[in-house]
């Protein structure tokens, strides 16, 4: 996934995402740093701001909200900064941008398209990620959003795609329905569990031709993606 282990900082006052995200970059090879309000992201990023690569900042925090943390930081760094918010109105996205923000994601938010947003950024200044996961004859691309099983090109929605790179991260894992929503389709989804079933049933189809890997039921619990 990445050539050197990357170090993320992330700013969130809610405490559930603060906790999904850190387990989420983790897994995925990145060194995590967490603050829960605007003042403990200052004082993680003076003290730690030689190491982080890239910052994940929420907009709405308390001691000090998002928008002035993103300024206090550009005062001294060029650091690439991605914005985390629930308000999705057009001026704030200009204000963040304005301000020095790279990128700007609204919440509820799939985390594998964070993935490739932070990957993107990180390419773009030069700290390159090659975006790419492989479990046997199935490769995955999460800058280019595109999944090869052997030679024959994919076609996957954005919701299928994640579902699968969520699958291939968590390969051999017994998973709930219930982390796969929150992962996939995001903290304030509110549809039901049957959600997953019917985007399982359409990835079994599409990766029926594969002879390494397979979407196994678990009975009682949900799913495991499983390779040769």
């Amino acid at each position: 996934m990445l050539n050197k282990k990357m170090c993320v900082l992330i700013a969130d006052d809610e405490a559930r995402i603060l906790k999904a995200m850190k387990d989420f970059f983790a897994a995925n090879g990145y060194h995590v740093l967490l603050a829960g309000d605007g003042g403990k992201a200052l004082e993680a990023y003076y003290g730690n701001s030689t190491r982080i690569d890239i910052i994940l900042l929420d907009v709405m925090m308390p001691v000090t909200d998002g928008f002035a943390v993103l300024r206090e930081i550009r005062e001294t760094s060029l650091i690439p900064v991605i914005m985390l918010t629930a308000r999705g109105e057009e001026y704030d996205q200009i204000k963040g941008f304005r301000a020095g923000a790279d990128d700007y994601v609204t919440k509820p938010f799939s985390p594998s398209l964070l993935l490739a947003r932070v990957e993107a950024v990180l390419k773009r200044v030069g700290k390159g990620a090659s975006g790419e996961i492989a479990v046997g004859d199935l490769r995955v691309n999460t800058l280019t959003r595109s999944a090869l099983l052997g030679d024959r090109q994919l076609e996957l929605t954005p919701r299928e795609f994640d579902l699968l790179y969520y699958f291939m991260l968590n390969r051999g894992a017994a998973l709930t329905r219930e982390q796969m929503l929150d992962a996939v389709w995001g903290y304030g989804f509110e549809g039901d569990l049957r959600t997953v079933d019917t985007h399982v049933k359409q990835l079994r189809g599409k990766l029926g031709g594969s002879q390494s890997v397979r979407i196994g039921t678990v009975h009682r619990v949900g799913y495991r993606f499983e390779a040769e």
